[in-house]
């Protein structure tokens, strides 16, 4: 199952050639050892002549802030980039240390400017007065020009980062780590469904962000999902089966044993 993911990785988010911190030129062995555990590695965001393909948006959790403070951030950031600007759904992880990211992929690498151009617009658009520390652009000169690519073993926390479920997404606000390696599979189809960002969509989203002068975007900027009743183009409810993957991906074996009633809810 690792080819699989492999495979979903390389389509979305690696570059040709590429470059990983510190090992160099990034090689198949290198990458099974980063996804089984075995070291952990950065990848370089940006090639060798100055393209990207890989943006991320990263959601901290910082201090006493309250538990979802986080979460409800990327939803709202998230459902924009699709019902306002028009681009497919981003991935969504976990980092293993104190939050959540979006993955941006694109079908065809931009130059770096471009790239950085656009995550800029999409701070000031969307997220303007979340302090720079619970933000995080990447690639961005102002942080850091490289990432580690889920899954993959945290070295501060000792827990793991992986993809997930957008829909289960407010059941890690307290733990933003796995304490056992997510199954490959699970982690494979969590991608299979994502597209990368079209260069007409890209163009066009940096135009309704920064319309040519004299116009006026005509968009408003998102409300935060609420903590009860996650909704929009980016969360769904969960369902049993997804409960039962989440269980088993935290190595739970789900007993269910008890009958909740409804009005455990209202």
């Amino acid at each position: 199952m690792m080819e699989k993911l492999i495979a979903e990785l390389k389509r979305l988010y690696l570059l040709e050639d590429q470059e990983c911190f510190p090992a160099g030129e990034l090689t198949p062995e290198m990458l099974a050892q980063h996804l089984s555990g075995d070291k952990t590695i950065a990848l370089n965001l940006v090639s060798d002549n100055g393209l990207v393909r890989t943006m991320i948006v990263d959601f901290n959790r910082m201090g006493d802030a309250p538990a979802l403070q986080h979460w409800d951030r990327l939803c709202g950031v998230a459902n924009a980039l699709q019902d306002q600007l028009g681009l497919p759904a981003p991935a969504v992880s976990i980092n293993g240390g104190n939050g959540y990211a979006l993955w941006l992929s694109l079908e065809t690498p931009v130059p770096l400017n471009q790239a950085q151009h656009f995550l800029h617009l999409l701070r000031k658009t969307y997220f303007p007065d979340i302090p720079n520390e619970e933000i995080g652009l990447r690639p961005d000169t102002l942080t850091s020009t490289t990432a580690e690519l889920p899954p993959c073993l945290h070295m501060g926390s000792g827990t793991w980062a992986a993809f997930i479920n957008p829909g289960m997404g407010a059941s890690f606000a307290d733990d933003t780590g796995l304490e056992m390696m997510p199954p490959y599979a699970a982690q494979a189809a969590f991608l299979e469904g994502l597209q990368g960002i079209s260069d007409k969509q890209f163009t066009q989203a940096i135009t309704v962000m920064h319309p040519p002068h004299g116009k006026e975007r005509t968009h408003k900027t998102p409300t935060p999902a609420p903590h009860s009743a996650p909704a929009g183009l980016l969360l769904k409810d969960a369902t049993l089966e997804d409960i039962i993957q989440h269980l088993h991906e935290k190595n739970i074996e789900p007993t269910f044993r008890h009958v909740i009633p409804k009005d455990s809810f209202s």
